[in-house]
């Protein structure tokens, strides 16, 4: 009885991980996480489509029923949807380390999970409060869109740019608020008897102001005076010198962000790679050609047990888990994985999940096939390290990978935070 419960408990553990994979892991995922990440992104846009031609008559009063049918079978999936990333969410590494619940509740409160659930509420607010207008909470419906951001790197990139320089950014706005008033009370102290109905007070001046400071100047309220004419001058350039200050910030730190992603590969950390010690120089130069930098996420999942190998990682900073079959393994700077996948066309036998934000060194399969069959030595070498790995541990050398040994002390780092 006991045994067959032990049972039911793994199986019921291993379908909420394969769960997870199909989820989190997206194109890493296998077919079927590529096909629910392609599924989920022309689901939203279509969202997005029919909230918008439901504001045309001449769409709407013909199309209404399956414009209806549609809303209800989309927020059944984002239900859906939400209600299994919140189930799988403990396989979460990080997740998992705070509890169960507790850690499901941190899921719940994560930005991308917030807008999941707002993208979905109101819908049944409608549904259990008929009585209440809710047109605002309709217009969250467009939240959908946002969504997409799960999907896009480029939108997440940006996101982490606008919370990192939030407080230049807040400083900015303070700049805005604070030429507003000195705008509006100047052009009150001005105008104010000339045109008191637009700038009798410095709050209906503000109106002016703002309009003036963002160079949309609407000409619904303008100076007549020479005075006020200067001021008006004046606040226009002030204002163009205001708005540029953002651009220029969340500009300047998306390059700063890229710059850290694509960060530079040298040769001097090339050489001091194991792997690659004591060959000459023209094939560490090869060798460097071929390598990509790549910046992975916290939490992100950089392969998935079963998928085919399609690259060999090195780890330049940041920590990795491992999942094998009989335990867990987390390595960091100087270790490297996916080496025995390659050479022997295997799948990947353990789900790798970045701990923190990782920069790695790939090594496309492509170009492991080409560089082995060019180089004999490197293959010789990569065999002689497997060979080491099967006589160390014992077992299946497709149970392991160069990353066990780099965990249990077989290879030391080779790289400093600072390359």
């Amino acid at each position: 009885m006991k045994g067959a419960i032990t049972a039911r408990i793994a199986k019921y553990r291993s379908f909420r991980r394969q769960v997870y994979l199909v989820l989190e892991g997206g194109h890493t995922g296998g077919p079927v996480g590529r096909f629910v990440e392609s599924f989920l992104i022309i689901l939203i846009i279509l969202n997005v489509v029919g909230f918008t031609l439901q504001s045309v008559p001449s769409i709407r009063q013909p199309y209404w029923f399956d414009l209806d049918v549609f809303e209800a079978v989309s927020v059944a999936i984002f239900t859906v949807e939400y209600g299994l990333r919140l189930w799988v969410s403990v396989e979460d590494p990080l997740i998992r380390e705070m509890g169960r619940w507790r850690g499901r509740l941190g899921a719940a409160l994560k930005p991308l999970m917030l807008i999941d659930f707002f993208a979905v509420a109101p819908v049944y607010f409608t549904l259990f409060f008929p009585a209440l207008d809710l047109r605002f909470l309709r217009l969250v419906r467009l939240l959908r869109l946002l969504k997409i951001a799960r999907y896009s790197p480029a939108l997440s990139t940006l996101g982490r740019v606008v919370v990192n320089e939030r407080r230049a950014l807040f400083g900015t706005l303070l700049v805005l608020l604070c030429a507003t008033i000195f705008a509006a009370a100047a052009m009150h102290a001005v105008e104010g008897a000339v045109q008191p109905e637009r700038f009798g007070t410095i709050p209906s001046s503000m109106w002016w102001a703002i309009a003036t400071l963002t160079t949309v100047g609407y000409g619904d309220a303008v100076p007549i005076t020479f005075l006020g004419r200067l001021v008006a001058g004046c606040t226009m350039v002030v204002g163009l010198g205001i708005l540029a200050l953002p651009v220029g910030i969340v500009a300047t730190g998306f390059m700063d962000t890229i710059r850290r992603r694509d960060f530079v590969v040298t040769f001097g950390m090339l050489a001091r790679v194991p792997l690659f010690k004591d060959f000459d120089a023209h094939l560490l130069s090869e060798i460097l050609d071929l390598l990509r930098a790549q910046s992975v996420s916290k939490g992100d999942i950089i392969a998935v047990k079963g998928a085919p190998a399609h690259a060999m990682y090195f780890i330049v900073s940041g920590q990795v888990e491992a999942e094998l079959p009989h335990r867990n393994i987390r390595f960091g700077p100087g270790d490297f994985f996916g080496e025995l996948a390659l050479l022997h066309e295997t799948q990947r036998r353990a789900t790798l999940v970045a701990l923190s934000q990782c920069r790695l060194l790939a090594l496309a399969a492509e170009d492991f096939a080409m560089l082995i069959r060019k180089h004999p030595a490197l293959k010789k070498r990569l065999e002689e390290a497997a060979q080491e790995h099967i006589k160390a541990y014992g077992g299946d050398e497709s149970d392991f990978t160069r990353s066990e040994m780099a965990a249990a002390g077989k290879v030391h780092g080779w790289f400093r935070e600072d390359d």
